[in-house]
């Protein structure tokens, strides 16, 4: 067995043992959340997404729902974005919505960490560089969750936020995402766990 093949089957089984714990100790957060989102904006609970992962597998991402129901706009979100609900407004800057991905964690869709997952059609305008990103499984938070946390924000200041997250947001995440998958170790994993976790109780 390879060092790169032992790294992975190391990187999969942390995967799987500290997904399966955080989502054991979650399940009395995200009880309380479903509820209060059928309550205040019906059903669905979930949304689901079509996302690109490893090897260009295409997978269905969850997350809460916290944009109103038949809402029209564009794929991205901006800081402000009126479809989001009043609950969603709470959810979105704890991170609580992302919660059930770590179902696509332990399904295999996704990683702890890894470049985090996009819809087909930003990855067919990058596919030669997606050839490298996609070498390993895309996750829930990563380098660039950690630089573009305001995104967001960063997308309302712009006169055209398509364009701005096309041409200069997500170059610079797939910068991060191949410096990723060229050094990345179980240690990386953790610290850039540890940074994720720390950036959401300090709340920005």
């Amino acid at each position: 067995m390879t060092a790169t093949v032992l790294s992975l089957s190391v990187k999969r089984v942390f995967d799987i043992i500290v997904s399966g714990f955080v989502l054991l100790l979650a399940i009395p957060i995200m009880i309380p959340i479903a509820a209060a989102i059928w309550i205040t904006s019906g059903r669905p609970v979930l949304f689901c997404q079509e996302r690109v992962g490893l090897g260009f597998r295409r997978f269905q991402i969850y997350k809460f729902r916290t944009m109103e129901l038949r809402s029209q706009g564009t794929a991205i979100t901006v800081g402000g974005d009126k479809r989001i609900t009043v609950l969603g407004r709470f959810l979105r800057p704890a991170k609580l919505d992302e919660l059930p991905q770590l179902w696509n964690v332990l399904r295999g869709d996704m990683s702890l960490v890894g470049p985090r997952p996009e819809i087909p059609e930003y990855v067919n305008l990058f596919k030669d560089r997606y050839r490298k990103v996609l070498t390993v499984r895309p996750g829930i938070t990563d380098l660039a969750s950690l630089r573009f946390r305001n995104e967001e924000d960063i997308l309302e200041r712009s006169a055209e936020p398509l364009r701005e997250y096309s041409e200069r947001i997500l170059p610079l995440k797939l910068d991060l995402a191949e410096e990723y998958v060229r050094t990345h170790t179980l240690l990386t994993d953790v610290s850039i766990l540890l940074h994720t976790a720390a950036v959401i109780v300090k709340g920005r």
